[in-house]
């Protein structure tokens, strides 16, 4: 698993934009700006709906306030599914990527089989990113949702 202080791994992520799909490299979202990367089981599920993402939401201004350049979801899903997600909850402020085949996620080591739920999907987590290097990381246990929180990342910047 990637630890404080390593480099983010090298890998593609997707967003579906208003040309369509577009495709960048860890190092083009990374570099040379201060990012909190949270990811999420899944899209539409009870608690990233709830309460993961609308965390994030409400409290984008206060990282902003705090030396964050932009906040990024990921889950292992498909573009066109994390723009309606994203949509759905008024994360225009947000940048919903897409992990469609898990490299990133197993590239970080935070994956997970989930069997018939939906395969092969992400831990909870979030980190802090400064510059490409993973400055703090936040991995919940299983089943547990309280140091990804927005809230905790904020409180710990």
């Amino acid at each position: 698993m990637i630890a404080q202080g390593q480099k983010i791994p090298a890998a593609s992520l997707t967003q579906l934009g208003e040309q369509g799909l577009n495709h960048f490299t860890t190092d083009e979202l990374f570099a040379n700006k201060k990012v909190v990367l949270f990811a999420v089981p899944g899209a539409f599920t009870p608690t990233c709906s709830a309460a993961h993402l609308p965390g994030f939401v409400v409290l984008r201004e206060e990282f902003t306030a705090k030396g964050v350049d932009e906040v990024m979801c990921v889950s292992v899903n498909d573009a066109f599914v994390m723009k309606a997600w994203g949509e759905s909850q008024n994360a225009d402020r947000i940048r919903m990527l897409a992990d469609g085949d898990a490299s990133f996620t197993k590239a970080l080591g935070l994956d997970k089989d989930t069997g018939d739920f939906g395969g092969v999907r992400s831990t909870r987590y979030a980190m802090v990113v400064d510059n490409g290097v993973v400055t703090q990381l936040f991995v919940e246990e299983d089943k547990q949702f309280e140091v990804s929180k927005a809230e905790h990342v904020l409180t710990n910047l």
